[in-house]
């Protein structure tokens, strides 16, 4: 990071490389003083509390890939209850983008509650910042507006990744008469972040066996029977694109109906479908979902 030197054989001082870093208000500092370390960013104030307000992360606070961010914007922040949240390393490099959410009617001008789960690479420097912006259908840079919030990175946090577990809502699969008809029409998937492993179906179907749904999705009228007493992934199988799934199932909690079978038999294979040369599921025992 610097340079020591010499004037007829005496050390006159230390040259600092000309670097600089990006600090979370956009301004950029260099090295300075004798051990050439980056001069302190400004301090940020969110000069933007009026607009949106961000509970996670508070200013410096750790954060990996898998975080989630939680705060309200006014309903002019978002556009189709959306807006975009950027991860940057110290020197202004985008390692990540997250969608946050409204988590109620986006149409107001009032403040609304929103969430983002932050997927990025890993990080190469241990400080950065997130960029909250205001979404800007038009392009046009006068309605540009954004918050940054300057975060640390846990250097030694396990890397993650993103599934999604299918469950099912009755009100998408009704005939004319508003009969549930039992097909994957039903099915909605639901976004989860898990560690990255070399097991990603695995893991995916033993979270989705849990059955654990938010009151969010509850409130959209998401279901599931899952978890079954006694229901576990025991071990997955492949032969080609034909990957096979041993489930254990003493108390016969998947079977009984052919309506319901159908269901929970489409939730566990829509789940191991969306993994790359996943095209067929089969179950064993052969005799686990029946009516």
């Amino acid at each position: 990071s610097g340079v020591l030197v010499f004037t007829k054989g005496k050390p006159q001082g230390i040259a600092c490389t000309e670097e600089a870093k990006i600090c979370p208000d956009g301004s950029a500092v260099g090295r300075t003083g004798p051990k050439c370390e980056f001069t302190e960013c400004p301090e940020v104030k969110n000069e933007k509390a009026g607009l949106i307000r961000v509970t996670t992360p508070v200013a410096n606070a750790v954060i990996s890939s898998g975080y989630e961010v939680t705060g309200e914007a006014r309903g002019y922040w978002y556009f189709e209850a959306s807006f975009p949240v950027e991860v940057h390393d110290m020197y202004g490099t985008l390692l990540g983008t997250a969608i946050a959410q409204a988590q109620t009617d986006w149409m107001t001008e009032n403040f609304v509650p929103f969430k983002a789960t932050l997927i990025f690479k890993k990080p190469t420097t241990e400080t950065g910042y997130l960029i909250f912006k205001k979404d800007n259908p038009s392009g046009l840079p006068e309605h540009d507006d954004e918050l940054r919030i300057p975060v640390r990175f846990d250097m030694n946090a396990p890397e993650v990744r993103q599934v999604s577990l299918y469950y099912y809502n009755p009100e998408l699969d009704k005939d004319e008469q508003g009969n549930i008809v039992c097909t994957r029409a039903g099915l909605v998937p639901v976004t989860r972040t898990i560690t990255l492993t070399k097991t990603p179906m695995q893991d995916a179907v033993k979270l989705l066996l849990k059955g654990e749904l938010t009151s969010l999705e509850k409130s959209a009228g998401i279901t599931t029977e899952f978890p079954l007493e006694g229901v576990s992934l025991v071990s997955v199988s492949s032969k080609g694109s034909t990957f096979t799934l041993a489930l254990n199932d003493p108390l016969r909690k998947t079977s009984g109906g052919a309506c319901r079978a159908g269901i929970l038999w489409a939730q566990i294979e829509a789940t191991a479908k969306q993994f790359p040369g996943v095209k067929n599921v089969a179950f064993n025992p052969e005799d686990l979902f029946q009516p």
